[in-house]
C-alpha cells in the first residue's frame, strides 16, 4: 500500500488478519491515528513500514508480541509517548527506525536484547535521561546507530566499546557530559562519528587514532580542551574535521587533514595557533630565554608606563577643550565614531539622491563614505515634521545602545545638532550593509538596474538568513537585560552585508518590556500608536493587545513563508478570507510544489535534482531538500498561528532550523545498502 493516496486510520479489524502475514507496508499515505493494540496478533510478521504518514499516539505495548519482527520503520509521524519496555522482546529485529517524532522518556535498556540489530535511528525526538549501556553495547550494530537531536544526559557509557563492527556514530546535539570513554578506538570500523553540540570536556582520547578508516569526525560546540592530537594527521581517510568551539589550546598542524581549510574548522579555540594561513590564526610565540624573558618583561612596564603618561597628558588635554564647546550627543557610550553635520554633508555629498537608499514616514537612509577614513556608512536623516520621528530617535538609541550582536545592525553613532539653516538635524549611523535590503532580493523592483533584478537568493542563503533573523530576534528576546520586541520584522528590515549575513535594522518602534516580577505582567511605558506593517503585524495588536515577544514571533512566522514562496502576505491573491498562512497551510504536504518559489524550483532544475515535477504530484520521496522545506514551512506555520499562546518561541526555532540546516550540510552518510529515510546529500528542489 506504499506511496499511494490512502487516508483514514488504521481500522482495529487489522488483529483479525491472516497469520501467515509477514509484510505490512503502508508508507508515504495520509494515514493518522494510533497504532492499533491488535497489531500484536499478527505473530508471523516480519517487516512494518509505516514511515512518512500522520500516525499519532503511543507505540503500542502488544508490539512485543512479534518476535518474528524483523524490521520497524515508522519515522516522520507524530508518535508520542514512550517507547514501550516490551520492545525487547524483538529479538530478530535487524532494522529500527523511529526518528523524526515526538517520542518522550527514556531509552528503554530492553532493546539490549535485540542482539542482532544492524541500525538504529532514535533521532529528533524528546527521548531524555542517559543512555542505557545495554543500548550501546550491542556487538551486531555495524551500520548505523543515530540518538541525536535529543535531550539525552549522563555520560557514553564506556560500552560503546563492544560495537566494534559499526560504520556511523551520531550523537549530536544532545547534553551528553564528562569524558570521551577511551573505549570509543575500540569501534575500529567507524567511519562517520558526530559527537558535536554537548557539553564532552577534556582531551580528545588517544585511543581515536586506531580509528584508521574514520572519514568524518565532529566535536565542535563541546568543552574539550588541551592540544589538538598529533594522531589526527595521521588518519588518512579524514576528509572531514570540526573542532570549532572548544577551548583546545597549542599548536594546529598544517599536515593531512589541516592542510585542507575547507574540510577543517577550528574557529572559536581562542588559544589556538599556527596552522595553514587560510585558517587565519594568530603566529605562535616561540620560547626565549630566562634572559630574553626578563628583558621583555622589563621592556612591556616600560612600555605600559610610557603610554599610561601620554594617555593622560591626552586626557587632560581632551576635558579642557571638552569645556570649551558643547559636546556632539551620542546614544553609543562607547561610539567608534565622532562625527559632526559637516563631516555627514560631506560623507553623503550633501544628501544626493544618487546616495539615497531608502526613505519612509520617519526619514530617509542615505550611504556615505567618510573622508579622513574612507569608510563606508549609512546614515539615517530623521524627519523632525513628524513628531513620531523624534521619538523614533530616542526609542531607537535606548535600545541600540545596550546590545551587541552579529545579526543586528550595529549603530555607530548618532548625531543631534543643527543643519547649516539652523534647524534641528538628527540623524543615527551605522555600519554599511553592502548587499542592500531582504526586500530587493526576494522582490526585485523595476526601479533596480538590469544586474540587480536577475539577482536572487538560492536556497542554502535563504535557509541561512533565516537563522540568522532566528538567531538575533532570539537575542532580544531572552539575552538582553530586559526582553526586547523589534515590533515591526519584515523583509526590508532585515539587511544583508558582503558576506550575506542577514541583521536585522529599524529599532525605531521596538520596545522594551518592564517585568513586575509580582504579577508577571509585562507593561511599556509608552506607546507610538499602531505597532508593525500591514501583513507582518500580528492580528491582537490589531484589537489593542499589548506588546510581546510573541508579536515579532508572528512576523517572523510571515517573513518565513514569505521567503520561501516568494510570496508578499499582501499579494493581491490573499483576499477574501485566504491569508499567506492558509495558503502554505492548504498546501502541505500534497501540493508543496505549487507554492514554492518558482526561481527555487529552477535551481533544482539547474542542478539535475529535479526532472519531473509536475502539477499535484508529491515529488518528495526521498529529496532530502523537499524534507527539509516541509519542516521550514511547518514552522513558519506554527509561528503565525493567530493563538500567541500557540507560536513557538525562537529558542526553539533557531534550534529547529539549525538542525535542518546540520541535516543539509552534513556529510554524506553511507548506509551500505539500507536505504536512508532523508539522504543529507540529496539536493535540489
Amino acid at each position: 500500500m506504499e506511496k499511494n493516496k490512502i487516508w483514514g486510520r488504521i481500522p482495529e479489524c487489522i488483529s483479525n488478519f491472516s497469520n501467515t502475514l509477514v509484510g505490512l507496508s503502508m508508507e508515504k499515505n495520509k494515514i493518522w491515528g494510533r497504532i492499533p493494540d491488535g497489531i500484536g496478533n499478527l505473530k508471523n510478521l516480519e517487516v512494518i513500514g509505516a514511515n512518512e504518514n500522520q500516525l499519532s499516539g503511543s507505540i503500542p505495548f502488544e508490539i512485543g508480541r512479534l518476535q518474528n519482527l524483523k524490521v520497524f520503520f515508522a519515522f516522520g509521524n507524530f508518535l508520542s509517548g514512550i517507547i514501550p519496555q516490551s520492545i525487547g522482546n524483538l529479538t530478530e529485529l535487524i532494522q529500527l527506525n523511529l526518528e523524526f517524532n515526538n517520542i518522550q522518556g527514556n531509552i528503554p535498556s530492553s532493546l539490549g536484547n535485540c542482539q542482532n540489530l544492524l541500525s538504529m535511528s532514535l533521532s529528533h525526538n524528546n527521548l531524555s535521561g542517559p543512555i542505557p549501556p545495554q543500548v550501546v553495547g550491542i556487538p551486531s550494530m555495524s551500520i548505523t546507530l543515530d540518538l541525536s537531536s535529543n535531550d539525552l544526559t549522563g555520560e557514553l557509557p564506556v560500552a560503546v566499546g563492544y560495537m566494534k563492527n559499526l560504520a556511523e556514530l551520531y550523537l549530536y546535539k544532545n547534553m551528553l557530559s564528562g569524558l570521551i570513554p577511551n573505549n570509543l578506538g575500540s569501534c575500529v570500523s567507524l567511519e562517520m562519528l558526530f559527537l558535536d553540540g554537548n557539553l564532552f570536556e577534556g582531551p580528545l582520547p588517544s585511543s581515536l587514532s586506531s580509528l584508521k578508516g574514520l572519514e568524518a569526525l565532529d566535536v565542535s560546540d563541546n568543552n574539550l580542551s588541551g592540544e589538538i592530537p598529533k594522531f589526527l594527521v595521521s588518519l588518512r581517510a579524514l576528509k572531514y574535521l570540526n573542532l570549532s568551539s572548544n577551548d583546545f589550546e597549542g599548536v594546529l598542524p598544517s599536515e593531512g587533514v589541516f592542510k585542507n581549510a575547507s574540510a577543517t574548522f577550528v574557529e572559536g579555540n581562542n588559544r589556538l595557533c599556527g596552522g595553514i594561513p587560510e585558517l587565519h590564526l594568530s603566529r605562535c610565540n616561540t620560547k626565549t630565554s630566562p634572559n630574553t624573558s626578563l628583558k621583555l618583561k622589563i621592556s612591556i612596564v616600560i612600555v605600559i608606563l610610557g603610554v599610561a603618561l601620554v594617555l593622560t597628558c591626552l586626557f587632560i588635554l581632551w576635558f579642557r577643550k571638552k569645556k570649551e564647546r558643547k559636546p556632539t550627543a551620542t546614544c553609543a557610550e562607547n561610539s567608534l565614531l565622532r562625527l559632526s553635520y559637516q563631516s555627514i554633508l560631506l560623507a553623503t555629498d550633501g544628501f544626493s539622491m544618487q546616495n539615497l537608499v531608502g526613505s519612509g514616514s520617519f526619514g530617509s537612509v542615505y550611504k556615505g563614505i567618510l573622508e579622513e577614513s574612507g569608510a563606508t556608512i549609512a546614515v539615517k536623516v530623521l524627519n523632525l515634521l513628524n513628531r513620531r520621528a523624534s521619538r523614533s530617535f530616542m526609542a531607537e538609541c535606548e535600545i541600540l545602545k545596550n546590545i551587541r550582536h552579529r545579526n543586528l545592525v550595529r549603530v555607530l553613532t548618532a548625531i543631534s545638532s543643527v543643519d547649516y539653516r539652523g534647524n534641528d538635524f538628527k540623524a543615527l549611523v551605522y555600519e554599511f550593509m553592502e548587499n542592500g535590503n531582504l526586500e530587493d532580493w526576494l522582490h526585485p523592483s523595476s526601479s533596480l538596474n538590469e544586474l540587480e533584478t536577475m539577482r536572487n537568493l538560492n536556497f542554502f542563503q535563504r535557509v541561512d538568513v533565516a537563522i540568522d533573523v532566528a538567531h538575533a530576534l532570539e537575542y532580544l528576546h531572552h539575552r538582553c537585560e530586559m526582553s526586547i520586541v523589534h515590533c515591526d520584522l519584515k523583509p526590508s528590515n532585515v539587511l544583508l552585508d558582503d558576506e550575506m549575513v542577514g541583521h536585522i535594522s529599524d529599532f525605531g518602534l521596538a520596545k522594551i518590556l518592564f517585568v513586575d516580577s509580582l504579577n508577571h505582567h509585562a507593561s511599556q511605558s509608552s506607546s507610538l500608536g499602531l505597532r508593525g506593517t500591514i501583513g507582518y503585524a500580528p492580528p491582537e495588536y490589531g484589537m489593542g493587545s499589548e506588546l510581546s515577544t510573541k508579536g515579532d514571533v508572528y512576523s517572523y512566522g510571515i517573513l518565513l513563508l514569505e521567503m520561501f514562496t516568494g510570496k508578499r502576505p499582501t499579494d493581491e491573491r490573499f483576499k477574501e478570507g485566504l491569508s499567506l498562512h492558509i495558503f502554505v497551510k492548504e498546501a502541505l504536504p500534497d501540493l508543496m510544489v505549487e507554492i514554492i518559489d518558482p526561481i527555487l524550483l529552477q535551481e533544482g532544475v539547474r542542478e539535475g535534482t529535479v526532472t519531473d515535477i509536475t502539477r499535484n504530484a508529491n515529488r518528495m520521496g526521498n529529496d532530502g531538500r523537499l524534507h527539509c522545506l516541509n519542516s521550514i514551512f511547518k514552522i513558519g506555520l506554527t509561528c503565525s498561528v493567530e493563538s500567541p499562546v500557540e507560536r513557538m518561541d525562537m529558542s526553539d526555532v533557531v534550534a529547529k532550523l539549525c538542525s535542518i540546516r546540520d541535516k543539509l550540510l552534513r556529510p554524506t552518510r553511507l548506509r551500505h545498502g539500507i536505504r536512508t529515510p532523508y539522504p543529507a546529500q540529496s539536493a535540489g528542489i
